[in-house]
């Protein structure tokens, strides 16, 4: 099995950041990648790479290409090509995608589906 490592994102390299001081409700859309910090509840739709930072808190129904967790999500997950769950994160969300990674230390509850691209 391979050991995979929470990104070091270069906030740089990242489209969009909701910053930590932000409490966001509604819908997001974007095409390319988005990290989120602070507070966001709603929807979120993409084509690209949905990071949910450390000490983000969402509650949200997720439709990406690419969602890699560190913080707490509740709602549903579904991802295009990949879910990644890193260690101390907190989800309690149904999830589909085609490949799913979880850190130990993750903690889960919910539903998971794996289903082909």
């Amino acid at each position: 099995m391979s050991d995979i490592k929470e990104i070091v994102e270069d906030e740089n390299k990242i489209d969009t950041v909701i910053a930590d001081d932000i409490d966001f409700r509604g819908t997001l859309k974007f095409k390319n990648s988005l990290k989120i910090k602070g507070k966001f509840e709603g929807k979120i739709i993409s084509d690209g790479q949905l990071i949910i930072g450390r000490e983000s808190v969402t509650s949200a129904d997720i439709n990406a290409s690419l969602v890699s967790i560190s913080g707490t999500v509740n709602g549903k997950i579904k991802a295009s090509k990949k879910i990644e769950l890193f260690k101390k994160s907190r989800i309690s969300a149904d999830m589909a995608a085609p490949e799913i990674v979880m850190e130990s230390g993750a903690v889960f509850n919910g539903t998971c589906i794996m289903e082909a691209e």
